[in-house]
């Protein structure tokens, strides 16, 4: 049973009808009676519950009709209730609580599913049992067979009387019907049109036969899996809660015909209240992987539940109570069900990729786990405390590809970054990429990450076009792969085929911060200063706090000659980023082109001051010289940039504000040598 409408009331609404509708459960006759029998196992379900009578086929239906009798009193609770007869299993959880899983719970929520509120659906099979009591025989009223799911179909019996139940068809049922009766109409009328056409046009025959007809294209399906919870409040594991979801995510990207959100923009739904229809509505995907996860001792206790976004009816549930070592086991199984319950036509290859563990070491595993959970705060301590964890895990499994592709990511979001030198982070990431690939060369993503590498330190242009490419072959619909295809686009200042691929990586992530940031930047430096404006505040609609959308902000308000908006934006980027140099460079630009030379000098005191406590990238302190219009210092700190492979080179070509110098012979020379000219 669940209440009708539940994501759309507020979250004291939420408890307070639950808590009542759990009051009066327990109060029914038939409740207390299975209860104190030790015949009844509950089950909550977020909206709801599910019962579980192990008694006689009338109990369920008593129940039911007790509770919907109690309910005329509270039509604030708008209840359906679907029950059916069927395989269930009884089981133990992790804390040793009774716990039920089978088929016959996941058909009596299909059963529901079909009813509005005040329904008490029945399947065929409960309605003939209870046909065998007279006193049920009057209130059983035959809906007929639907289809439910992916050509599934079930018999539904109406259940009602003139105190309970609720006597009207179910819309949904009611709009199938009608749709069928539209279907069967239609295929009439084309029956008499086409015999008509066939006597019309025997002596044009060849004409129709050349007609050809577009097929139709079916929407793609999305899905979104959220970080799972605790089974307990009390009892969160935060690493293990991202980790299911980050693993699945990685799993089920493995079929083409599936479109995954990322774990970077599913992460910030993973409260314990998130109500999951309400994130999928948020996230723009078709259906929602939403689950429990709880560990207790060598014990592995998980809940998943695939739920349509559209009516927030699930099309799959299921429970493990497993070892822990055992935890690769569930997650093939959690993806294999959901292929299934999706309908997904999954290739040869496909299937060799759901079945592939990364790894079968629960130690490593783990690590590896506690170093994603780390990395995706995208901050720059923790992304240094990633790296230990992905070295750890390398270290108890050398053949972890996906370690070494951690390893990889960490060590390339420090050069950009983390004001770090390029020498002491890049040439780790693209060891650690290309042992990831030497692995298991079919990872989309270590490929992604070569992408930027070979742009910003080895200045290979093909080979990061190469990699590109080979990255999207593999995975179409990698936001990752997308997007350094459309930077490496940009900064070979092919603006159209880049705006495409930006475009292309949103819609594959539209609540992405970095895709959303990046595809604005793409525009900067496309010369479309508005629309980059509106897809960087976009971004910070989801951040307000997203240092990089605030930069280049305020890079926009600095073309636009709006100074004091782009000194506050890049403030803004100083302090949210805690003080990154190029956010600093930017400000003392900025105050040289307003004509305030003094403070634009005082910026560039304040970078070589930093440059004594940690490495200050050279082309920050070439950006202030470059406001100050003094050139050949401006060239003596570019060509310190170009010695330390500065990752900030790479816009050279495409970054207005260079503009003023792109008639200077040296200019082109540095472009040259980067392989820009």
């Amino acid at each position: 049973m669940d209440i009708v409408g539940y994501s759309k009331l507020l979250i004291n609404e939420q408890g307070e009808l639950l808590q009542k509708l759990n009051q009066i459960v327990r109060d029914t006759d038939e409740f207390r009676r299975a209860e104190s029998a030790g015949k009844l196992t509950r089950l909550p379900t977020g909206d709801g519950m599910a019962l579980a009578f192990f008694t006689n086929p009338e109990a369920p239906v008593r129940c039911a009709t007790e509770i919907s009798r109690a309910l005329q009193s509270h039509p604030r609770i708008r209840l359906r209730i679907g029950v059916h007869s069927g395989p269930v299993d009884e089981v133990k959880d992790v804390n040793d609580r009774s716990n039920v899983a089978g088929a016959g719970i996941n058909l009596a929520q299909r059963v529901m599913d079909c009813g509005d509120a005040g329904h008490i659906l029945l399947s065929k099979r409960v309605a003939e049992d209870l046909s065998q009591y007279g006193r049920w025989q009057p209130h059983l009223h035959e809906l007929g067979e639907f289809e439910v799911k992916h050509g599934a179909t079930v018999s539904l019996v109406n259940l009602y009387t003139d105190e309970i139940g609720n006597s009207k068809q179910p819309e949904k049922l009611r709009r199938a019907k009608a749709d069928l009766d539209a279907k069967r109409r239609s295929a009439l009328s084309r029956a008499a049109i086409a015999f008509f056409l066939v006597a019309l046009a025997i002596g044009s025959f060849v004409f129709w036969r050349a007609r050809t007809h577009s097929p139709a294209v079916a929407p793609p399906r999305t899905i979104a899996v959220l970080p799972f919870k605790p089974l307990l409040a009390a009892d969160r594991d935060p690493v293990l809660e991202m980790g299911m979801a980050d693993t699945m995510i990685t799993k089920l990207s493995n079929s083409r015909e599936m479109i995954v959100r990322s774990l970077t923009s599913v992460r910030q739904y993973g409260g314990l209240e998130q109500d999951p229809v309400a994130a999928g509505r948020a996230l723009g995907v078709n259906s929602i992987l939403d689950g429990n996860v709880q560990k207790s001792g060598d014990r592995l206790r998980v809940t998943a539940r695939l739920i349509s976004v559209a009516d927030g009816s699930a099309l799959w549930a299921g429970t493990f109570d497993e070892k822990f070592t055992d935890v690769f086991t569930v997650q093939d199984a959690i993806s294999r069900k959901v292929a299934e319950a999706l309908a997904l036509r999954l290739s040869g290859e496909e299937n060799k990729r759901f079945a592939r563990r990364d790894t079968q070491n629960v130690d490593a595993y783990q690590l590896y786990l506690t170093g994603r959970y780390h990395y995706n705060k995208l901050t720059p301590p923790e992304i240094r405390q990633s790296i230990g964890f992905f070295q750890q895990a390398i270290g108890v499994d050398p053949s972890y590809a996906l370690a070494y592709f951690g390893l990889a990511e960490a060590y390339r979001s420090l050069a950009i970054t983390s004001d770090m030198r390029p020498k002491d982070t890049l040439p780790q990431a693209m060891a650690a990429a290309t042992k990831a690939l030497e692995i298991d060369e079919s990872l989309a993503e270590p490929h992604a990450s070569l992408v930027f590498i070979r742009m910003w330190f080895d200045w290979d242009w093909a080979g990061a076009e190469k990699d590109a490419k080979r990255a999207l072959e593999l995975n179409p619909n990698s936001g990752l792969a997308h997007t350094a295809y459309a930077q490496l686009l940009s900064d070979l200042g092919r603006h159209e085929e880049a705006v495409t691929e930006a475009a292309r990586a949103r819609e594959l992530d539209p609540v992405s911060l970095i895709i959303n940031t990046i595809e604005g930047s793409v525009l900067y430096y496309a010369r479309r200063d508005d629309e980059a404006n509106a897809r960087l505040q976009k971004a910070l609609e989801l951040d307000p706090n997203f240092w990089i959308a605030h930069l280049f902000l305020g890079k926009i308000y600095m073309q636009k000659g709006k100074y004091p908006e782009a000194l506050a934006e890049f403030g803004k980027a100083r302090e949210f980023s805690r003080g990154n140099s190029e956010a600093i460079s930017m400000i003392g630009y900025v105050w040289a082109l307003a004509g305030n030379a003094g403070k634009a000098r005082g910026v560039l005191e304040e970078l070589k001051s930093l440059s004594a406590q940690h490495y200050i990238p050279p082309h920050s302190v070439a950006v202030v010289y470059l406001g100050l219009g003094e050139r050949d210092e401006t060239f003596a700190w570019l060509e310190k940039a170009y010695e330390d492979h500065d990752v900030r080179l790479q816009f050279l070509k495409v970054d207005p504000k260079w503009d003023s110098l792109r008639s200077d012979p040296r200019f082109t020379a540095l472009l040259k040598r980067i392989g820009l000219a």
